[in-house]
């Protein structure tokens, strides 16, 4: 009997310290969905200065925020290369945005599953309150998604990462 109440405590301590479980939601109407550890609630919808639609969303737990921004290419980039430089282009954007103070510079080279079809690219960001930030940028020419987690304190790599490469594109 000791051991059962023991194996019980020890399973409610276990929830509760790894937070929610990941869980995939669709982002919007864009026809994209992404894997979070907590509810982004719906999806804000905006225009970019090129008629592109822009859904954005975030969530808080574990005093660490995820969130996305899905951007609806409005006209298709069709060169690969082209691609991720204007992906690329888009994280500048974003890092002058968030007041972003240093960064660790682009990690190029990687695949969303595998697919050649698609470009992406890491980040380490510290904005102007010393949050920490990681971010990874995904595209396909159709599509162009970052995902970010930042935090005060030191960031769950593991954990993070999961999320970051939780994308998943029409």
């Amino acid at each position: 009997m000791r051991y059962l109440i023991l194996a019980v405590v020890f399973a409610a301590m276990w929830g509760n310290t790894n937070g929610q479980s990941l869980k995939k939601y669709s982002v919007g109407q864009s026809g994209c969905s992404a894997y979070f550890f907590c509810d982004p609630g719906t999806f804000g919808l905006s225009k970019s200065p090129d008629s592109s639609d822009v859904y954005t969303g975030e969530c808080v737990t574990d005093d660490l925020t995820y969130g996305l921004i899905c951007v609806k290419l409005k006209d298709k980039i069709k060169e690969m290369t082209e691609s991720e430089n204007t992906l690329i282009a888009y994280l500048d954007y974003l890092k002058n945005q968030l007041q972003i103070t240093s960064s660790a510079g682009y990690g190029k080279g990687h695949r969303l599953k595998n697919s050649e079809n698609t470009r992406g690219v890491i980040d380490y960001w510290t904005d102007k309150d010393k949050a920490n930030w990681k971010v990874k940028g995904w595209t396909d020419g159709k599509y162009i998604a970052v995902l970010y987690a930042t935090s005060a304190k030191e960031l769950p790599e593991q954990r993070v990462n999961i999320f970051l490469d939780g994308l998943v594109l029409p």
